[in-house]
């Protein structure tokens, strides 16, 4: 798949996001870093087999090797599972061989928004949500609903409105938003453009 995001703008999003946290402590405190643990400990090539992992936004493995010794990297076809329409060929799926620790400044994307996620409103307009994908662990940061430092709200959202130009990324915000309205799940607005 070809991305539209060029490497360098890749770096600085990348950058401005090393900036931010959604607390101003370690949220991992909060839950003993279980959004990096949930794959299991990295100790063995069965931890590493088990489904919890990340993909890559089109264009993002640009800004890696796939030599990193702290990823376990699966390239999966998109005509294969559930991704737009417009999407074909390479995906590039991650998991952590280091968990909870990984360079920080190289994690990647989704890594970076979490527990917030990009949501498109029935009229059109970016908006920012809690992560409403089920997953194996809580977050506290969603079931106590603890507030986000603005400025992590504010960063995630202007990167969102910049990745959202993109064809591709674009595509895959708007299916998984009209899955969100499907599936009657809840989307409380964090942030939106107004």
């Amino acid at each position: 798949m070809k991305s539209t995001i060029r490497k360098n703008t890749y770096r600085a999003i990348y950058r401005l996001l090393n900036r931010v946290s959604p607390l101003p402590t370690d949220c991992g405190q909060l839950c003993s870093a279980a959004c990096c643990d949930c794959g299991g400990d990295g100790s063995s090539e069965e931890s590493l087999d088990f489904d919890m992992g990340i993909y890559l936004l089109p264009g993002e493995e640009k800004l890696f090797t796939k030599q990193e010794d702290w990823l376990k990297w699966n390239i999966e076809y998109a005509e294969d599972f559930e991704y737009p329409a417009s999407w074909s060929g390479k995906v590039y799926f991650v998991r952590c061989k280091t968990p909870p620790h990984c360079p920080r400044e190289m994690r990647p994307l989704q890594c970076r928004f979490y527990p917030l996620a990009p949501y498109l409103t029935e009229k059109g307009e970016l908006a920012l949500i809690l992560s409403p994908t089920a997953l194996p662990y809580q977050c506290p940061l969603i079931t106590e609903r603890i507030p986000l430092q603005n400025a992590f709200i504010q960063a995630t959202h202007t990167v969102w409105t910049h990745l959202i130009r993109d064809p591709l990324i674009y595509d895959l915000v708007a299916m998984d938003s009209e899955a969100i309205r499907k599936n009657k799940k809840c989307t409380e607005i964090v942030c939106s453009q107004t």
